[in-house]
C-alpha cells in the first residue's frame, strides 16, 4: 500500500506482422504512487522460432541499410489507414521504438497508442548501424490527446535497439527522456540511457 499498486498478469504475445502466436509471459507491474515508470518484471516462453526470428530481422535490415538514397516520409499510414508496403519496415521500427516511449511515459490510468509517423527521415552511416529520425504522434488515453514525439532510433541485428526521444503536448509542455531497448525490432526489453 505504501509504495502503489502491483498487478500479476498472464499474457500472450503475437507476432506483430502476421498476427500469429509469438508467446506466453507472466509479468508484475508495480504502478509507483509517485509519477514514475511503472516498474515491470516479465518473463515470456517463446513458441516462434529463434533462428526464424534473427533471419526476418537480417532482412529487415538488409532492406533498409541497402538504401542509396536516405528513405523520407511521412503520414504512415496515409488518411485512409494505407501503408505503402515499401514503408512497412519503416513502420515495424517506428513501432519497436515508440513503443518503449510508452512504456515510460505510461501510468496506472493513462495508455498510449502509436496512431502515426507524422514524418521519418533516414540518416546514411558509415558503420553498420541503422538510423532515422521520427516525429511520432502517441494517442493517449483516456484524454483523447495527441502527443507529439520526436524520436530518434538506432539499430544493429543482434544488438540493443536504441531510442532517444522528447515529446511535447498543448497541456504538458516539453518533455524529455531517453531510453534503450534491447533484442530484435520485434521485441523491447528495457535499459537506461543519457538524456538526449
Amino acid at each position: 500500500p505504501d509504495s502503489g499498486h502491483k498487478y500479476y498478469l498472464q499474457l500472450t504475445a503475437e507476432d506483430y506482422q502476421s498476427g500469429t502466436d509469438a508467446g506466453s509471459c507472466l509479468a508484475t507491474v508495480l504502478y509507483p504512487k509517485q509519477a514514475a515508470a511503472p516498474v515491470v518484471t516479465i518473463k515470456c516462453t517463446p513458441t516462434q522460432d529463434q533462428k526464424q526470428i534473427q533471419e526476418e530481422d537480417t532482412r529487415l535490415y538488409q532492406a533498409l541499410r541497402h538504401q542509396t538514397r536516405p528513405i523520407t516520409a511521412s503520414n504512415i499510414p496515409d488518411s485512409y489507414g494505407n501503408i505503402d508496403p515499401a514503408l512497412q519496415p519503416v513502420w515495424a521500427l517506428a513501432v519497436a521504438g515508440s513503443s518503449y516511449i510508452m512504456w515510460e511515459k505510461s501510468r496506472e490510468n493513462l495508455g498510449y497508442f502509436m496512431a502515426q509517423v507524422k514524418s521519418v527521415k533516414q540518416w546514411l552511416r558509415k558503420d553498420d548501424f541503422i538510423e532515422f529520425d521520427y516525429t511520432v504522434l502517441l494517442h493517449e488515453i483516456p484524454t483523447q490527446e495527441m502527443i507529439s514525439c520526436h524520436m530518434r532510433l538506432t539499430w544493429l541485428p543482434g544488438r540493443p535497439l536504441k531510442v532517444k526521444y522528447f515529446c511535447a503536448s498543448e497541456n504538458q509542455g516539453l518533455e524529455e527522456g531517453s531510453g534503450v531497448g534491447s533484442g530484435s525490432a520485434a521485441g523491447i526489453l528495457q535499459d537506461r540511457a543519457v538524456n538526449f
